[in-house]
């Protein structure tokens, strides 16, 4: 394996394009995965300084430069899982931004291998 940081969020082509669609209309977004992280839970995305982070949030990673962020005891449960983002038709959260496209964001996930799981611990250090 190289040196490259292991991504704890990512996303597919689909969900960056849609991104990149609500940037436009809304400017800078981020996002906050509440509630379940499971697949299927629907991340929520704002407007850049629309949700306050606190001090036991965790920042996972940008998608497209929205930070990513969800709630340290959240994390410490799903911290061997990594999340891809991706977008299907529905409706998003009420008070998210995909709200009312017709399209929402989605979460999948899968387990870190052992050694992506030991490369994650080391980078933590």
């Amino acid at each position: 394996m190289g040196d490259a940081a292991i991504p704890r969020v990512t996303a597919t082509p689909a969900a960056l394009a849609f991104i990149g669609e609500l940037r436009r209309r809304h400017g800078p977004l981020m996002f906050f995965q509440s509630g379940g992280c499971c697949d299927g839970s629907a991340p929520m995305c704002y407007p850049a300084g629309e949700f306050n982070i606190s001090d036991t949030d965790v920042h996972l990673g940008d998608l497209d430069g929205a930070p990513f962020y969800m709630g340290r005891e959240q994390f410490e449960y799903w911290e061997h899982t990594q999340l891809i983002i991706d977008v299907v038709q529905g409706n998003g959260g009420m008070f998210s931004l995909d709200n009312g496209t017709g399209r929402r964001f989605l979460v999948r996930s899968r387990l870190f291998t052992d050694e992506e799981c030991e490369r994650l611990r080391e980078e933590r250090r």
